[in-house]
């Protein structure tokens, strides 16, 4: 049953002395349009559900694909859930969480005994979507989310300004890889999950093929420069979705959005024993998601090649007597919305560079930035 996707929902209520109760349930479902009926099936277990049993309605939490974290904590908690967690009171004052793609008011209607489980029936009383986002799902063992072939679809149609901006400052683009001997690449975000290569030179001798693929999913390290100008709300759940790392490496990535905000660049080093083939991990991951759909667990397999990645993406001062290794220079791009939706990348740098030099390559770089601009304008 393990490969069969569940929709992830917050159940919550407020009992009559106040208290306030959630429980998370991976078998939500709808039910019947008339009367409308919803239902979700606890664990006789649960004692959070025998709470919940005592409020005079409940509110059904639809979650977004972002709120793994919000789960998460729910889950975890005996008391006091939702502490630290964003909410506000749905029409009856049970909690609606920030960000959840709908809530669903309901009042139980029926409970029938099924086993271990209650299958609780409800009826709906009001409902709203409130962020139109793809909703969390439990699937292999694990949280994730999906997109349709449809909505990748519209992804690609939507990309074509880019692809258009890009395309138009192509000259600058080949001039600024040929005279620091690298890749220059421009990509765009798809959505807050995802990037895509929208263009990609390269010097004489440089080979094409040993970096990014032509999508790319946006987990740290990927995806700072289009985060560092996002609220710090968005900036804090995109750092969350490293797993399984301690704050300090999450500092790492914090550290690059604030470089990023100060400087309009930020770079990372090579290892000195790996050198270039400290992105053979980010290559191949990036190449099998491009490949096609994937499951959740490939997803998370995918993304942890990617954190896990030999690169050195701490923030470092370069000294003026100073020789270095850069693995990649990027730098934010605005799009004729002023959002910064694109990335000038530099990658496949002459190794060995002096402070001076990589000073230069960002002087360059910014030059071409300001042409991406001005085709975008």
């Amino acid at each position: 049953m393990g490969h069969y996707p569940t929709g992830v929902v917050v159940v919550t209520g407020r009992t009559p002395d106040d208290e306030l109760h959630a429980l998370v349930v991976g078998t939500f479902s709808s039910v019947s349009l008339d009367p409308p009926l919803v239902s979700f099936m606890p664990m006789k277990t649960s004692k959070t559900f025998t709470k919940l049993q005592e409020c005079s309605s409940l509110c059904i939490n639809i979650i977004g694909g972002e709120q793994e974290n919000v789960v998460l904590t729910i889950a975890r908690r005996w008391e006091n859930k939702f502490d630290g967690i964003d909410w506000h009171p749905s029409p009856t004052g049970n909690p609606v969480l920030v960000d959840a793609v709908a809530w669903i008011e309901t009042r139980i209607w029926n409970t029938v005994d099924a086993g271990d489980h209650w299958i609780v029936l409800c009826e709906v009383i009001d409902l709203a979507v409130t962020n139109s986002v793809t909703p969390l799902i439990f699937f292999q063992g694990g949280y994730g989310s999906f997109a349709c072939s449809s909505l990748m679809a519209r992804m690609d149609h939507e990309i074509l300004p880019a692809i258009t901006s890009a395309h138009s400052a192509r000259a600058a683009v080949e001039q600024l890889a040929n005279d620091i001997g690298c890749e220059a690449s421009i990509f765009t975000t798809v959505s807050e999950e995802e990037i895509a290569t929208v263009l990609s030179v390269t010097a004489p001798g440089v080979d094409r093929e040993a970096d990014f693929a032509q999508r790319v999913p946006m987990v740290p390290p990927i995806g700072d420069t289009y985060f560092f100008d996002q609220s710090e709300r968005q900036q804090q759940q995109w750092v969350d979705r490293l797993r399984g790392v301690d704050d300090d490496v999450k500092d790492i990535y914090r550290q690059r959005l604030s470089f990023l905000r100060e400087h309009g660049y930020v770079y990372s080093l090579l290892p000195s024993e790996e050198g270039r083939s400290a992105y053979d991990t980010v290559r191949d991951a990036t190449a099998r998601y491009s490949g096609g759909r994937l499951t959740p667990a490939q997803e998370r397999e995918i993304r942890a090649s990617l954190v896990n990645t030999a690169v050195d993406y701490r923030v470092q001062e370069l000294t003026d007597d100073g020789f270095y290794d850069l693995g990649s220079i990027v730098v934010p791009v605005r799009d004729r919305n002023g959002v910064y939706a694109l990335t000038l990348r530099l990658a496949q740098l002459p190794e060995g560079a002096s402070c001076a030099e990589v000073r230069d390559w960002v002087e360059k770089a910014r030059a071409v930035v300001k042409t991406l601009e001005g085709c975008d304008s």
